[in-house]
């Protein structure tokens, strides 16, 4: 049976993580989970200096072509390794990170509704539509925490590249979600994920009876 492939998208710290992880939770050992992030393009050959005054937020910076390939070959039952990003150093590491098929793939990132040959593989797609200032508030504290990085200097991020992109690319790509999340919790959102999974299982397992 061909994977189930579902796509989380909203805005950069919107809950998309959260509901990831609630539903791999439920799903233990039977969802595989694609980040967008992990696609961010290498930057060895640029100094740290510009490194830093990439513009993450747009298209442009992510090697979407390769997460599309990844996850045909996932759909058609084939393991794929995957970029590892180091956001530390601000390019991809050595490494990379081996990822086997599941009956449902999870696909979060904030892009992953504009790019129309990568949301053209999902069969089920939410948009978490979350309130700027619960957004903005969230990436501080995630970037101070995660990333090691100071207030000022993801506020000038924000200013200059997140929301920017925000309003360009990611607020207008809620137009090809199935289901439009405005205001409510991760928790709200993973429990209708949950049961449009099992709802689909349901009708699968009787489809084949």
């Amino acid at each position: 049976m061909t994977p189930v492939c579902i796509g989380i998208a909203g805005g950069s710290a919107s809950g998309k993580t959260t509901v990831v992880r609630t539903i791999k939770e439920a799903y233990q050992g039977r969802v595989t989970v694609i980040s967008h992030d992990s696609y961010y393009k290498a930057q060895d050959d640029k100094p740290m200096s510009a490194r830093i005054r990439q513009n993450y937020d747009h298209p442009d910076a992510f090697e979407t072509d390769r997460l599309v390939r990844d996850l045909e070959a996932l759909r058609a039952g084939k393991p794929v390794d995957i970029p590892v990003y180091d956001f530390a150093a601000h390019t991809r590491a050595k490494e990379t990170r081996h990822l086997k098929p599941a009956p449902f793939l999870l696909v979060e990132g904030i892009l992953i509704l504009s790019d129309p040959n990568l949301r053209k593989l999902f069969d089920y797609a939410l948009f978490l539509d979350t309130p700027e200032e619960e957004r903005l508030a969230r990436r501080i504290a995630r970037d101070q925490i995660e990333r090691g990085r100071s207030e000022a200097s993801i506020r000038e991020q924000i200013a200059k590249t997140v929301e920017p992109m925000y309003r360009q690319y990611v607020a207008p790509s809620k137009q090809y979600a199935n289901r439009v999340f405005e205001g409510k919790s991760s928790a709200l959102v993973a429990k209708h994920l949950l049961e449009w999974m099992k709802a689909h299982e349901a009708s699968s397992n009787s489809f084949n009876n």
